[in-house]
This record gives structure tokens, sequence and C-alpha cells, in this order.
């Protein structure tokens, strides 16, 4: 790899021979997949790196080398030490129409990869290398073919999307913007119309320990959470024909020191998937349960994003609304915002994440589908 330049913008670094204006390297070329192909070998290379929120680097280097090496110009921005998003696009734009990104970043533990015929598991196959595969194979091909040029589309790939999204708000701070971004994500190859927001919070049970003997003596904690739950179990969340039912989740439950002690802490974690209303508007909702419910109780909210509607303009394509959250609202600006990839979400997040070669095949024609759409339709304004 040959380093180019350093960009004014802090923490931004340019690789490859697009910078200096050399002659663009030749693209792979893309057969049908059968056995293997550069779409089965990307996406293997991809899934055998282990990338788990917070220790994404190796696939990240392996990625701006590839990128590189088939003929991008790419940047690298610095999230965390060690932690980098990457920004690729062909010949010196930097700023494009279209910029189509996913994430890099898995949830725990690793899986390895495996195939078995049409079958392909291990971890992130679905979310969301899936996608970054069949993107970049999907751009290369339109390059390859005269579809786009310099200047047409981006790509993007970030960090942390699985924990909190840093990495997309990061990517604000480049001071870019476009008219399309399409991002991806397992919507079983359906365009989404949207999804549903999220509200996420901490109950906190405060009490007095002491001899479970003597009850008397002090105050249950958990006795205090447990109503607030109950509370919240008792709540008419509200919901919408767009995005159906807003729904509660308590994920995580811990208190106590002993079987024989009057527990004198406890907590709980929870949130909603929130289909319609605003953040502030269930805040308040939850609030009031939990504090009339118990006067031992305290409520912190961690974070609030109401339904996200997404643009679906583009034939050809099933639709679905989908229930689970994205990076979509943390990029800033006015473009249209698109969501589909490869995969079901229901084998995202589990030990038996898997995929098909034919949805692998399927979403690269599908995303070459939309950057066209996109490029055609905002000509025509």
């Amino acid at each position: 790899m040959r380093f180019i330049s350093y960009l004014p913008v802090a923490s931004l670094t340019i690789w490859g021979s697009q910078a200096t204006g050399d002659a663009q390297q030749p693209l792979y070329d893309i057969p049908s997949v059968q056995s293997s192909s550069p779409l089965i070998d990307l996406h293997k290379a991809l899934v055998e790196r282990p990338s788990i929120t917070g220790s994404e680097a190796n696939v990240t280097n392996f990625l701006r080398s590839y990128l590189q090496d088939t003929g991008f110009t790419v940047e690298t921005q610095v999230v965390e030490k060690n932690r980098e998003n990457i920004l690729a696009y062909f010949g010196s734009s930097r700023k494009t129409r279209v910029l189509v990104t996913s994430h890099l970043d898995t949830v725990p533990p690793h899986w390895p990869y495996e195939r078995h015929g049409d079958v392909i598991r291990g971890r992130g196959t679905v979310d969301a290398k899936g996608s970054v595969a069949t993107q970049i194979i999907a751009v290369q091909t339109l390059l390859q073919e005269d579809k786009i040029k310099e200047g047409d589309v981006g790509l993007l790939y970030v960090v942390g999307e699985e924990r909190g999204g840093l990495g997309m708000r990061q990517v604000n701070e480049l001071g870019l913007s476009w008219e399309s971004v399409i991002f991806g994500e397992p919507t079983e190859l359906k365009l989404a119309r949207g999804h549903k927001g999220g509200l996420g919070f901490t109950i906190t049970a405060k009490g007095k320990a002491g001899h479970s003997g003597y009850p008397e003596t002090g105050t249950n904690a958990i006795d205090s959470l447990t109503r607030g739950l109950a509370a919240l179990q008792r709540l008419e969340l509200p919901w919408s024909e767009d995005f159906g039912n807003s729904t509660l989740n308590i994920g995580k439950i811990e208190g106590g020191v002993a079987g024989n002690v009057i527990p004198a802490d406890a907590y709980a974690i929870g949130g909603v998937r929130v289909a319609a209303g605003t953040p502030n508007s269930l805040k308040g909702l939850i609030e009031t349960a939990i504090l009339k419910s118990d006067p031992n109780l305290e409520i912190e909210f961690t974070y609030g994003i109401g339904p996200v509607p997404t643009d679906y303009d583009c034939d050809g394509f099933e639709t679905v609304v989908l229930n689970y959250g994205t990076d979509i609202p943390s990029l800033k600006g006015k473009h249209k915002r698109y969501l589909y990839g490869p995969g079901s979400i229901l084998n995202a997040h589990s030990a038996h994440e898997f995929l098909t070669v034919s949805d692998l095949e399927g979403a690269v024609k599908g995303y070459q589908r939309l950057i066209t759409n996109s490029l055609e339709s905002q000509s025509t304004i």
C-alpha cells in the first residue's frame, strides 16, 4: 500500500493511486457466482475477520487495501484509537451525488465462516457484511460497464453502529453532502418504507439492606423495581398504521447480594421500539408510570428517536417496515434515504446467523437498481 497525503480535515488520510492522477488500476472481472467469485471471496474475507464493536481494525485494514487495489481512492477517518471509518470514491471527486453505506462492526461473539452449498454461516454474514460485499461489487460492476462515472457514487463504511453509532455521527464532520444515501442492512431484499425509532432507559431502585428474617428492618429494592416494571407492562403505548405497535422490552435486571439479605439496590435496563409519537411524549408517559408506582424508583433515559421514514420511490421492489434501528438518523443532511440489503434480521445477532449465495447475487442487482434510479431521478429534477 502506498501512502499519499493528508487532507486538511483532521485525522483523515487518503490512500490509493487515484489521488495522484495515475491511471486507474483494473477492476476485478465479475463472473456469475458459482463455487467462487469476487463477490463470494470478498464476503468470505470480511466475515473471516472478527470485527466486534470496538475491535474493527482487522476488517478496516483489509477493506482499505482491497478498495485501493481495485482502483478506488480511499480515505480513512479516525473515530477513536485503532478505529477508523472508510470513505472511497472513483478518481479525485470525494464529493459524489450518491453515497452507498453500511457498517463493519458486529455483535459478539465471533462465529467462524462456513459455507455449505448455497448457505453461508458466520457472524456478520447478514449484519452487515452481506450488504458491504454486495454494495462494493455492485459499484465496481457499474464502473466497469461505464454506467456510472467519477463524481456519481461514493462508498462509506463505518464502525460502531451496533453500540451507539459513534462512527456515523463522526461522518458529519467530513463536510460532505449527497443527493441520495443508500444504507445497507438486512431487509430480505425488500426496500424499506421506514423503521421504528427507539427510546432507552435505566430504572434504579434504592432500598435499605437488612436480614431477610426481619423484613421490617430494611427496604427491599427488588420489590420496588418489580412494582415499577409491572406498571410499565400496563401502559398503553402509541401505535400507527405506518409503523405498527410500539413495543417495550426489559433486557437486563440486576440487584441484591444474597438470597438471605434484603436488597438495597436493583436496576433494570430496557427500551421501547417507537412506532408513533415523539420520544419526549413517551418519556413523560413512562416516567409518570414509574414514579407513581413506588417512591424508591428513579429513571434515566439514554437515547430517544422517533419513527424513521425512508424513501421507496424505486420500482421493482417489495417494500417493508422494519422494527430495528439503524444509523440513518445519525447522518445529517437533506438527502433521500434508502434502506435495503440481503438476508433476514431474524437471523442476525443469533448463533445461527446465515444467508444464501442467491441473496448475495440478488442484492448486487438490487443495489445497482437503486444507484442508477437515484442518479436518473435526481438528474430529471
